[in-house]
């Protein structure tokens, strides 16, 4: 459900998945990265995150000049965000080489890859979860011993058109569109939400609680601050019952937040606030809006 004039409210649900039935709702979960001891450090220093959601990995990366992020044998493609303007790094693979700058999403064939840094930067990476490696490594692996019945398990939508290459989409190359919702780009088994930062708090009066009925949100907040209001739906289970939560994040951060909690994200910085969005697998509502997807030529729907 949503208020307002938010675009999401022209969207429709998909239902509850099979089987959940009055399980109880997972809780959400808030990483302030800062505050945890990296889950990988180089040898040049760059230090690396990881958090999970039931069907994608997230990596952050404080990547220092020089120093190189590589994959070997990687069975399937994977996203990376560079987030900062003034980045500058080189991605091979697949047999290809892109020297990419600014702020941009890539899209990483399988196979073998190298993402080497000219200058210091942040770099985030999502994973789905059949990169089986990392997932013990993940801060919050135990939060999954058992999978979420609430959560959709993962189907992989069709393979791009043409195959499998590397794709760069700088953001520049892609504004915001009236009438569209935020800046989306999806492959088989990922979606990003790559919003534009903004600056200073958000009006009060235009809030956008909603919720999912069978999908996880994993928000990461880049710049300033946040607080996450959520309402867990009671159930038939008193002692299952959850206050609100109204938590407040800082930057970098990864919340995590379960179906079908309802939702929504507020920007109280003075400053400037950035947060982006993922999904996995790639959302079906957000998909079926035309326009909305920047490269759903090349990564059919269903």
């Amino acid at each position: 459900m949503t208020t307002g004039t938010d675009l999401r409210a022209s969207l429709a649900s998909a239902g509850a998945p099979p089987g959940a039935g009055d399980e109880g709702i997972a809780a959400p979960e808030y990483f302030e990265l800062d505050t945890m001891a990296p889950a990988e450090v180089s040898a040049a220093g760059s230090r690396t995150w990881l958090v999970r959601g039931q069907n994608l990995v997230v990596a952050y990366t404080r990547l220092r000049a020089g120093d190189t992020l590589a994959r070997t044998g990687q069975p399937h493609d994977y996203l990376v965000l560079l987030t900062d303007p003034a980045a500058e790094v080189r991605v091979q693979a697949g047999g290809e080489d892109a020297a990419v700058t600014g702020a941009a999403v890539v899209v990483v064939p399988p196979g073998d890859s190298v993402l080497a840094a000219r200058v210091d930067t942040t770099v985030v990476r999502a994973f789905d979860a059949r990169s089986t490696d990392l997932l013990d490594r993940c801060h919050n692996a135990a939060s999954y011993a058992r999978p979420h019945p609430r959560v959709a398990p993962l189907e992989p939508w069709p393979d791009p058109v043409g195959g499998h290459r590397l794709r760069v989409y700088p953001v520049a190359d892609h504004p915001r569109r009236p009438g569209s919702f935020g800046r989306l780009f999806r492959t088989s088994t990922l979606m990003v939400n790559f919003g534009d930062p903004v600056s200073g708090p958000r009006d009060p009066g235009r809030m956008s609680p909603h919720h999912h009925d069978d999908f996880e949100q994993i928000s990461l907040t880049l710049s300033g601050e946040y607080v996450h209001h959520v309402r867990t739906p009671w159930g038939a289970r008193l002692a299952e019952w959850r206050d609100d939560e109204h938590r407040a994040v800082g930057s970098p951060s990864v919340t995590v937040i379960p179906p079908p909690t309802v939702h929504t994200s507020q920007a109280t910085g003075t400053g400037t606030n950035h947060l982006v969005d993922l999904f996995s697998p790639p959302r079906a509502d957000f998909s079926a809006k035309p326009g909305w997807v920047r490269n759903a030529d090349e990564y059919p729907a269903p």
